[in-house]
């Protein structure tokens, strides 16, 4: 069950492309910016631990990846638990083979002693497919302030993630992003929609800065269940958003704007159905 409120920082900063030493020293130290200002889960973007372009890294990727006990995992398990705040972050996650790798998003809760769960991006967005294999399932997290869902990205583009990560239960869904400045207007209307029909809060977290021509413009923020934006980040450099989050108003509007008890499941047979 959730806590009636809580606040939550999104670490909206410039990972540097392939160089995961710097980008865990920057994000540790965002971990206590958070944590100082009173925030009970950080959420970092997509790939945040080594930058984004795949196709820049290409086999690079297989050094830069790592198991659920690798170094990213034991800095956060041990920042979590001296700082008491639940780490949400992308990362390139190792598979059972050699050669395969995951765009995964790991997150880390306190009193534990290892990653607390990973999901794994399903919607691999252009060039991603070369590289990593895709998830394949939708899990939600328990943690200190109630249940968590996560997709990553181009995930938010399909309704059926969001609904899925909430009919099993999650109380927010966080959506760490590496979003294109091209794209600004689907980031919008995707972040808003999957708020407003799910009655949920979203909170978003875009990466800002270059990878060579790719521009990621930032523009981090929180959705209140009505689809409405309820804080957002500068667009033009980096920041940690601080975002407060009152599950009242979610119930509030879940009993006012009827959309999860109105479905009627028995008539969305086509959706199982692959189109050609």
């Amino acid at each position: 069950m959730s806590l009636p409120s809580a606040r939550i920082a999104l670490a909206q900063f410039d990972a540097v492309l392939g160089d995961k030493k710097t980008n865990l020293q920057r994000m540790e130290s965002y971990c206590h910016q958070a944590a100082e200002l009173g925030a009970q889960l950080i959420c970092f973007p997509e790939l945040a631990t080594t930058g984004y372009r795949a196709d820049l890294l290409t086999t690079q990727l297989w050094e830069l990846s790592e198991t659920a006990d690798g170094e990213t995992s034991q800095l956060f398990n041990k920042l979590s638990n001296a700082l008491n705040i639940t780490i949400v972050s992308g990362f390139i996650e190792r598979g059972n083979y050699l050669g395969q790798i995951y765009n995964s998003a790991g997150i880390w809760t306190p009193d534990s002693s290892e990653i607390s769960g990973v999901f794994r991006k399903v919607h691999a967005f252009g060039l991603e497919k070369q590289w990593f294999t895709s998830g394949d399932s939708y899990s939600v997290f328990d943690t200190p302030i109630g249940k968590v869902g996560i997709l990553i990205c181009y995930d938010m583009g399909f309704p059926e993630v969001a609904r899925t990560l909430t009919l099993k239960g999650a109380e927010l869904i966080l959506a760490p992003s590496a979003w294109c400045v091209q794209d600004q207007d689907v980031w919008d209307i995707n972040s808003a929609c999957r708020a407003l029909e799910n009655g949920i809060h979203v909170a978003a977290v875009n990466r800002w800065g270059y990878e060579e021509e790719l521009h990621l413009f930032g523009g981090s923020k929180l959705l209140n269940p009505r689809g409405q934006t309820v804080v957002e980040a500068s667009k033009t450099g980096e920041e940690l958003l601080l975002c407060d989050i009152d599950f009242n108003t979610q119930a509030h509007t879940r009993l006012n704007v009827p959309y999860l008890k109105d479905r009627r499941p028995e008539t969305y047979g086509t959706l199982l159905k692959k189109h050609e």
